[in-house]
């Protein structure tokens, strides 16, 4: 089993976007994936048709067996055809606000979702922007971690703080016996091809190099999928916006060990 987190401590740069599309591609290709919900907001449990629940809340900090806050998700809602794989959700609503507070340590989301192995062979994590003991938890828990981000600055500026709290986290996570987190790439998100965003493309490059992907489009179709609560590759299969969600999926296989 391996463990991708989605994470930024900026709002509205696509987090969910990424985290939804990645969980239901592997899904689709053959994988049992478990897509958790980690943000009060609910987006990732609303984006794949379910109504907000305490999952998350109710399995860190109520105790609650993971039979209990699993919910699967139709395929209807993540692919056009039969999936190869399955997908399932931790679904979140407010209270996963509180969970920072409540958490016993730092090792609190691993030791849970150590659970999994064996059955599970992907989880993913949307997690919230604002930064807390929660997403130290999760990085503790996490293999490897995707990092999207608008090329504007206040996003720019969100991706060097989440990246620079990644390295006290992953210091913990070594000294516990654990693997070094990976990290899988930044992806650049809601791109469009202005002066300012080609600027602050050539700047992220320059200071990450290969680890900048492909940027992804701003396009319409996201939009119009997220309102029927749908992925592109339901909503639209054969568009431009899903062949480019499904080079990101692909790209994740490549870089981690996700098969």
């Amino acid at each position: 089993m391996i463990t991708i987190t989605l994470l930024q401590e900026k709002g509205g740069v696509g987090k969910t976007t990424l985290a939804t599309h990645l969980a239901a591609g592997l899904a689709i290709e053959g994988q049992r994936v478990v897509l958790v919900d980690a943000d009060a907001q609910a987006n990732a449990t609303l984006a794949l048709g379910i109504d907000e629940k305490p999952g998350l809340y109710d399995l860190l900090i109520r105790d609650a067996a993971f039979k209990d806050v699993l919910l699967r998700v139709s395929p209807d809602v993540y692919t056009s055809a039969p999936p190869a794989g399955e997908l399932l959700l931790v679904p979140s609503n407010v209270e996963a606000r509180n969970i920072a507070n409540m958490l016993p340590d730092v090792n609190a989301v691993r030791e849970r979702f150590e659970e999994l192995e064996n059955w599970a062979d992907a989880v993913i994590f949307d997690t919230p922007p604002t930064p807390s003991l929660f997403h130290s938890a999760i990085y503790v828990a996490t293999d490897a971690v995707l990092y999207p981000s608008t090329c504007e600055a206040l996003a720019l500026a969100g991706l060097e703080k989440s990246m620079g709290r990644l390295n006290a986290s992953g210091t913990y996570r070594t000294g516990s016996g654990h693997k070094p987190i990976q990290i899988v790439g930044i992806v650049p998100t809601m791109y469009r091809s202005t002066t300012l965003h080609n600027y602050n493309l050539e700047q992220l490059r320059e200071q990450h190099g290969a680890l900048v992907w492909k940027p992804l489009p701003q396009r319409i179709i996201w939009s119009e999928a997220m309102q029927l609560r749908q992925t592109v590759f339901a909503y639209a299969p054969t568009s431009e916006a899903s062949n480019e969600a499904w080079e990101i999926v692909h790209h994740v296989k490549q870089s981690t060990t996700v098969r």
